[in-house]
Formats: C-alpha cells, structure tokens, sequence
C-alpha cells in the first residue's frame, strides 16, 4: 500500500507546505488551513446561534500601541444598529486580520458584539523585532486594556479563536484585565514544547516544518527550535500552564480526538477549571468531538457526532458571561465527550458528559508477552525481544493526531509487518471495552546506542483483519528522566520508561481485539532519531541500533487502559 507520507521521503528532508497541505484542498500555506478552520468554526457558530442577520456593520482600522510603542493594526467592526456600547470579542491572529470576513464580523455583530481583529507581534514586517509569540502576554493585556477603555465598548471583552489564535488566548490568559470576562479556546496547545514542538521529548517534524514553511521568519523560528530540544527557559515562557493560579475568566476548551493539539486542549481545561483564580475555577467547560485539527467532519460516527453540545456554543457563552443573559450555561456539565465506537455498537448516541476530566475509570494494565499476545496478566517467565532500528529508512506515519499530514484512524498493517515493529495483540473481545482517559505504556528498554526512541501505538483489529490506529505516543530515551536534561543510555542496561500514549474515548467492539504496536520511528511525524545521542552534529552520520524491550516478571512491560463503562 502506499504511504500517505508525501514524496520525496528522505528521513533528512524537511516537510514542504506545499506538498503536504495539497491533501486538504484548495491553498497551499499554513495561514490558509488555519483560515479554513476558523471559517468551519465560524459556521458551527452560525449553526448554533440565532438564526438573525445583522443590517449592517461599521469598519475602523486603527494602529493600537502596546507598552513598548509597538503600534499593531487592529480592525473593529461594529454593529450599524442599534448604536452604543457594546461587549466586543477580540481575535489576535498570526494569518493577518484581512483574514476574518465582513461576513463573518456581521455574523458576530447581529448578536450584539463588536469584534475586534488584530495582528499579532512578530507576524509580518514592521510588526516588532521578536518572534511570534514572545510577547502576546503583554501585547494582549494591553489590546484588552485598550478594547476596554473604547466609547463603544460597556468594558466587557472575551476572546475567540482557533489553532495559534488559540494559544495566543491561553498566553494572556494568566494575569488578564478584569475586563476579560470569558474566553473560547479551539483546538490549541497550551505548553509549547511538549504538545506542539516536542511530543515526548522528539521533533514533531511535520507539523512544526509546516506550520513555519511559510511564515515570516519561519527559518529563523525553526532553527530556534531545533536549537532548544529540551526543556528551558526559552520554553517556559511559553508555557501558560505554570501561571494557571492567575488566569480569572472563564472558558471553553473545545478539542477533537483526531486534533494534533487534544492534549493541549484538556491539560488547559484541567490547569484552569482546577487551579485558575476565583473567577474561572470550577466554571470552565472542556468539548471533545471526533474531529482532526482542519476539518469539523466527523471522521467517524457521522451519524450523531454532527450534534454538538449547547455548551459548545461560544456565542451563548459569550452572552451569559459578557452580557448577563440567564441561558442556562451555569448548568451545563463540565465535560462532554465524544466516545468513539458508541454509536455503532448501539451504546447511546456518543455523547456523554462528566464533572471532570477524566472521568472516573479503572487502570487495567494489558502485559506484553514474548509470543505476541497481549494479556492481563504478567509474563511467567523473562524473556526479550530486539529489532533493529535504522533511523534512514524509518517507519512512515500512517495517521494519527497530525497537523498537516493526513490526519485520524488508518489502517497500520502495512507497516505492522515489519522486522522493526513489534506487535502484541488481545483475544477477541468477548464484550465491548471501553477506555476514556489517558492511556500510556509503561516499557522496560534497553540499546546499544547512547540515545534513540521508543513509539508505541495502541489499535483496534476488526474483525476483517484491519488494525485501525487509536493513538500513538513516543519518548526520547535520553529524556526519559525528564526533558529538561538529556541522560544518555549506558549500552545493554535495562531502563523503566513511561509513554503517554494519548487521552482518548473510545468503545472496541466485541469480537475485536485490542493491539500494541512497539517501534522506534514515527516518520515524518515525528524526526528520525539518528541514535547518535547528539543530533544537531551534522558531521555524524546516523547509526542503526539494536534496541530491545524486556519482558516477564522482573519487567513487565505493559500497557494502561483506563477501563470505564461496559468493560469496567
């Protein structure tokens, strides 16, 4: 079978914009694809609110200084009619303003608001010397600020966005003005080193490749971020979630199974709705549908999964906490959730709802054992298994939680055969089993190699013989202690080492079984460990590795599932 992974598929080369957006239709830049999903959003908006058009709206361009002087251009769109004062949601956007429609401005003026665009610092010339992103703490508190203080503005401001319009809203939420009421988070990270740039500790080379292919001083941020592959200061600044206590509004964090940032979208909810000051603990709300990052199809269960929540609808939101209206938002569940399989199993419409996330749910851990099965109890004996890992010619991505290459469940077989891939699989299931929460595997590793990675990843055998992708994770071996400080391996010496393989929903059927597939390469995904322990020297040419994984009583690799519901 074909690789998805757009050709030419050399390990070294990097991901060209224009050959992996093509998938997604028309446009071949970043900034399109996020447009496009600002655009799907826009019209989940227009599905969920009120049905009214605006008569008219009223444009002002203005150059709005920040703290430093940096004046960024901002566009305000203003209902025509009634004329006053109004809330206003504010958008910062790296994609340039022009991106947003008088169509789509008129849609959020019929409902009473005035909206607010704004390019962001760093995202086209003479908009700031520094990078994207640097600065929007202090260039947001001063846009609201501003918003605020406006004759048409009654002093309340929410914010809206998507993707890196997205983490712009997490990065001034902590410490916001009061005048921040409410906020609207779709589909974006909240740490930036490990759920957009390092997943894991390793590259996350197709979508940070694709993302700056076509930015303005994408060479420049790219090679700051193969310059910082570990955790520091560089990254802490861009870690909201450490100034959780502070951030006081309100907000909804709406996510996809499918989404490369879903990880992001939760550890927000849960940083927030737990630890966030007075005014936004307790009231956030957390979504999470079967949807990939650029597209609100349902990639699975269409049947039901077109039904969003009330609580997702970011105007509602916006007009209980920005102007008072009595909709019934305090009373929505905290989570809802999408369980994936439910529907088809006739398990209830997909739809659930919790108080927290995750909901309550039981560890079953499934044991590796040498002849391939996956079990629930340990190994009798101890026993290994090696294969031989060479980062020139890595295991092809085949879907997954990607950005920019094709995106959702796909069938793994095609690369499940291979020497280098090591493959545990379940009974048939003998009634369904359902896992909501985090899954992850804990391995026992040894190599002879100073570094390299450890992927595992975790599908549904129908019983056809297809082995559809669930979720996959990685980690870099050298991080395994944590990814602030690389630790490398000491040759043959066996290593506990945990991987998150992702937060998901989902329902395997009776009749299937569950797999576990353990390999070193996620490629383009994830970049090619050379296994050198030192991959920024070019000189140093990548090496195979002989990588093992122990098993049995003394080390017991197994994975986690967090069983809930008919398997609980």
């Amino acid at each position: 079978m074909k690789s998805p992974v757009p050709a030419p598929a050399h390990p070294g080369e990097p991901i060209r914009a224009k050959k992996v957006y093509a998938r997604f239709g028309p446009g071949t830049d970043s900034a399109a694809h996020t447009l496009r999903m600002a655009a799907l959003v826009t019209a989940v908006w227009v599905t969920l609110a009120t049905p009214t058009l605006a008569l008219g709206i009223r444009h002002s361009c203005y150059a709005v200084p920040m703290r430093d002087g940096q004046p960024l251009p901002t566009d305000v769109y203003l209902p025509r009619l009634p004329q006053g004062c109004y809330p206003a949601i504010l958008l910062r956007t790296p994609n340039g303003r022009e991106s947003i429609t008088k169509l789509q401005a008129r849609m959020v003026c019929s409902r009473g608001f005035a909206l607010v665009v704004q390019d962001m610092r760093g995202s086209r010339p003479g908009l700031g010397e520094e990078m994207l992103f640097v600065r929007d703490q202090a260039d947001g508190h001063d846009t609201i600020q501003w918003i605020a203080a406006q004759p048409w503005c009654n002093g309340a401001v929410a914010t809206w966005g998507p993707s890196a319009m997205g983490f712009a809203q997490n990065l001034l939420a902590p410490g916001a003005p009061s005048a921040l009421r409410a906020q609207h988070v779709v589909m974006a990270f909240s740490n930036m080193y490990g759920q957009a740039a390092y997943q894991g500790g390793a590259l996350r080379k197709e979508m940070v490749e694709a993302w700056l292919a076509d930015r303005y001083r994408g060479a420049e941020m790219l090679a700051l971020v193969r310059q910082h592959r570990t955790y520091d200061d560089f990254w802490a600044i861009l870690n909201p979630e450490t100034q959780a206590e502070s951030a006081n509004a309100p907000a909804v964090f709406w996510g996809g199974w499918h989404d490369a940032f879903v990880e992001g979208t939760i550890r927000s909810f849960q940083t927030i709705h737990h630890q966030g000051g007075p005014g936004a603990r307790g009231r956030c709300r957390l979504i999470l549908g079967p949807w990939s990052h650029h597209d609100l199809r349902m990639l699975v269960d269409p049947r039901n999964a077109e039904c969003f929540p009330r609580a997702a609808d970011p105007l509602r939101f916006f007009r209980f906490w920005l102007q008072g209206e009595p909709n019934g938002v305090p009373c929505d569940a905290a989570v809802h959730y999408y369980v994936i399989g439910a529907c088809e199993l006739g398990l209830g419409s997909g739809w659930r709802t919790a108080d927290n996330w995750p909901p309550p749910a039981t560890p079953a851990p499934f044991y590796l054992h040498p002849d391939g099965s996956l079990q629930p109890h340990v190994p009798d004996q101890t026993a290994s298994r090696s294969y031989q890992y060479d980062p020139r010619q890595p295991v092809p991505t085949l879907g997954g939680r990607n950005y920019a290459l094709a995106a959702g469940p796909m069938d793994q077989r095609p690369v499940e055969s291979r020497p280098d891939v090591l493959v545990f699989t379940t009974h048939e299931l003998e009634a369904p089993l359902e896992v909501v929460g985090m899954v992850e595997a804990r391995l026992f590793v040894s190599s002879d190699a100073p570094d390299t990675d450890f992927t595992v990843k975790l599908t549904d055998v129908f019983p056809d013989g297809r082995s559809m992708l669930v979720a996959d994770g990685i980690l870099r071996a050298s991080l395994r202690e944590g990814f602030e400080r690389e630790r490398p391996l000491a040759p043959g010496q066996v290593y506990p080492i945990r991987v998150e393989v992702g937060s998901l929903a989902y329902v395997f059927g009776r009749g299937h079984r569950v797999r576990v597939a353990v390999s070193s390469s996620n490629w383009p995904r994830f970049e090619a460990n050379p296994n050198t322990g030192q991959p920024d020297r070019n000189d140093l040419p990548p090496r195979v590795a002989t990588n093992t994984l122990h098993l049995g009583s003394q080390h017991a690799s197994c994975v986690i599932l967090p069983v809930s519901g008919p398997g609980e």
